[in-house]
């Protein structure tokens, strides 16, 4: 019998080998397998049974066992494999051979692995929760088990409400480490009344501009929690409290105090508070819930000048990962969704991902957050009247003017760029092999903008006026940075300096026009900021060239480009602040430009030149009081030729932060050198 040890184990001895009669034994047999006891002790084992000469030697236990059977692997196709059938396929369909509703690849049996070549993954749901699924580990697992996971993530979820350490509830990390509890928000909701001005706000300030909701189904569900707050879920007080914060910024104080009777600062200060506490309430780090994405996405617009760019792009790259945990990437059409879905899935792609590469620059990195597999469409072009939830049908794409024609506009010179392969925001002038090329694509990109949407604007309206100047400055951007290279270079020709200096001038006329339209003012909270692409790059060249090359230029051209900047002056007030390195050393320049353009001009002195030459002598007298001898170790930064990037623009930083003040004239930058202004741009560019 066994013995207890060998019970306890599971380990069954082979019996001895028999006797004979007379007393000797049979001849040895041999296992196919190694004794148990050689195996742990991970020696050779000659395999003689019943007992091996390592055990009889060394006066062990023998015991054999055989190993488990190992389970059969199912065969699966490779990618390689699955690509070439695909292939085979669309050429079979090209040529009328195969139905093009049928795919060969659907008979094919490969378990649970989705065909590469369709990258659709897949989509679980459950109880308004969608996960997209589209790694290769999860596919090989059968339907029945995919289909019980968010069921564990969701008893996940719940579990810090049953359990607390301490008397803190964490419900995830990130969240927990800055905020630790969940709380009510019932005494932050305003009154019903308040309410709906926030939200009417909203509608007419924000939501043309970013287009993430559906504006009819979002007003039934403000109206009616507006009214009794106890009744909102999470993810709808989630969503209510993004919009009053993002109705807010929009404002400014005057128009906060008249619509409202509250000073915008404190509303902007407890919203800020109700809408983060309401995305911990809501767990957004680990939610599959489309609607506390759109959310986030409203918060995070609205917070750009509450956190420092570099807190900021991680936190935009958190929604760009719950956007691709939601399968933003995969076109919900080609998932099976409703129309309803597809069509404000789309919409929070076009915004999510570009919104998290441009800040991605802003906070000094070239970096692109598309999953590599991402194929979603364009939005259509529809009114949101033309969608409802439940609808079975596709909506029918006009041709005309609609709700989505500035971010579609935005969308499709985006896209454009794509193909470039430059982001528009990024700092540096591009240097791309062969400009003809760049050129035929964005000429493409124009027409097709044109065509599709420029064509239907009428621009009494103040939305299509700033569709038909985004679509414009953003083609002539393109045109300028292709071109700065040689500036940069030092190797352009004077037609080609002309030529550029047209292009910039073009920029800054665009951005008059705009900033001159009557009723462009409620969408001064996204246009503020230098918003046109390319109007910072064209700023600076225009200046450069009265500077050091306006004998290029007819006298009506050198005048025209001097009414340009006073009216950029007039528009944007932040260049007058003194804080700010890159708005000191375009003030500088400015300067510099115009006291080179007087010594052969008899025009009077602009009021905004005169502003900035007051600001200098006060600057002036005050370091002259102080006696502040940090300039020469500046200068000589600046002044040895082309320093590492990060060295000047820290250099600028770290004086503005430290004094409080300008960095003034005895600052020996040169205008060509375009590292200088690139570092300067890009680290205004984090400022929003």
């Amino acid at each position: 019998m066994a013995t207890g040890e060998q019970k306890r184990s599971g380990l069954i001895p082979i019996a001895p080998a028999p006797t004979t009669q007379n007393g000797g034994s049979f001849q040895s047999e041999m296992s196919p397998n190694a004794c148990h006891t050689c195996a742990k002790r991970k020696v050779k084992c000659d395999k003689v049974a019943p007992i091996c000469s390592r055990c009889r030697k060394g006066g062990f236990q023998c015991i054999y066992q055989a190993p488990q059977p190992r389970p059969r692997k199912r065969k699966v196709l490779g990618d390689d494999v699955l690509h070439r059938l695909a292939r085979y396929e669309r050429i079979l369909q090209q040529h009328g051979l195969l139905d093009s509703e049928i795919s060969p690849l659907e008979d094919i049996s490969v378990g649970h692995v989705k065909p590469s070549a369709s990258k659709a993954g897949d989509l679980l749901t459950g109880q308004g929760r969608l996960q997209h699924i589209d790694c290769h580990t999860w596919h090989n697992l059968s339907d029945d088990e995919t289909r019980h996971i968010s069921d564990y993530e969701e008893e996940d979820e719940m579990t810090p409400n049953d359990a607390s350490v301490a008397g803190v509830i964490t419900p995830d990390p990130l969240t927990g480490a800055f905020l630790g509890v969940q709380q009510s928000l019932l005494q932050y909701h305003p009154s019903h009344a308040d309410a709906m001005v926030m939200w009417m706000t909203y509608t007419e300030n924000v939501e043309p501009l970013c287009k993430v909701l559906h504006v009819p189904s979002t007003d039934e569900m403000v109206r009616s929690i507006s009214q009794r707050p106890e009744t909102a879920s999470e993810t709808d007080e989630c969503l209510l409290f993004a919009i009053y914060y993002a109705a807010i910024f929009s404002i400014t104080e005057e128009e906060c105090l008249k619509r409202l009777g509250h000073a915008r600062s404190i509303l902007m200060e407890q919203l800020h508070f109700a809408a983060r506490q309401a995305l911990v309430n809501a767990s957004f780090l680990k939610t599959t819930s489309i609607t506390v994405l759109q959310a986030l996405h409203l918060f995070l617009l609205s917070s750009r000048q509450v956190y420092d760019p570099h807190t900021y792009w991680i936190l935009t790259g958190i929604s760009a990962r719950i956007g691709q945990r939601i399968g933003l990437h995969q076109d919900g059409e080609k998932l099976g969704l409703p129309p309803f879905d597809v069509e404000l899935r789309r919409r929070l792609f076009y915004q999510v991902f570009p919104h998290d590469c441009r800040v991605s620059q802003f906070a000094g990195i070239d970096f692109v957050s598309l999953p590599a597999a991402w194929d979603t469409k364009p939005p259509l072009n529809i009114n949101d009247n033309q969608i409802w939830p439940g609808m079975t049908e596709s909506p029918v794409e006009q041709k005309s003017a609609t709700d989505m024609i500035f971010c579609l506009s935005r969308i499709y010179v985006g896209r454009s760029l794509a193909k470039l392969g430059k982001p528009i925001d990024s700092a540096a002038p591009w240097a791309l092999p062969d400009n003809h090329e760049a050129e035929k694509v964005i000429s493409a990109a124009e027409n097709e903008v044109e065509e599709r949407f420029i064509r239907y604007c009428d621009i009494v309206d103040p939305l299509h006026f700033l569709t038909v100047g985004l679509a414009r400055s953003g083609t002539t951007a393109m045109r300028l940075k292709i071109r700065l290279s040689k500036i940069r270079g030092q190797n352009a020709t004077d037609e080609e300096r002309v030529h550029l200096f047209m292009l910039a001038q073009k920029t800054l006329d665009t951005d008059a026009a705009i900033h001159g339209h009557g009723g462009i003012s409620r969408f001064q909270w996204h246009i503020k900021p230098f918003f046109f692409w390319g109007t910072r790059d064209s700023f600076i060249y225009v200046l450069t060239m009265l500077l050091k090359r306006c004998d290029l230029l007819s006298p009506g051209e050198i005048e025209a480009a001097w009414n340009s900047i006073e009216q950029l002056y007039q528009h944007h007030d932040e260049l007058f602040n003194g804080k700010q390195a890159l708005n000191v050393a375009l003030r500088r320049l400015s300067l510099k430009a115009w006291d080179s353009y007087k010594k052969t001009s008899s025009a009077p002195e602009p009021d905004f030149i005169s502003t900035l030459r007051s600001l200098r002598e006060r600057r002036e007298k005050r370091q002259n009081q102080r006696g502040i001898l940090i300039y020469p170790t500046l200068d000589a930064t600046l002044s040895t030729g082309p320093s590492p990037a990060s060295d000047i623009n820290t250099s600028l930083g770290s004086l503005s932060d430290t004094i409080g003040l300008d960095i003034g004239q005895h600052v020996n930058f040169d205008v060509d050198d375009w590292l200088f202004w690139d570092q300067l741009i890009q680290g205004q560019q984090g400022q929003y």
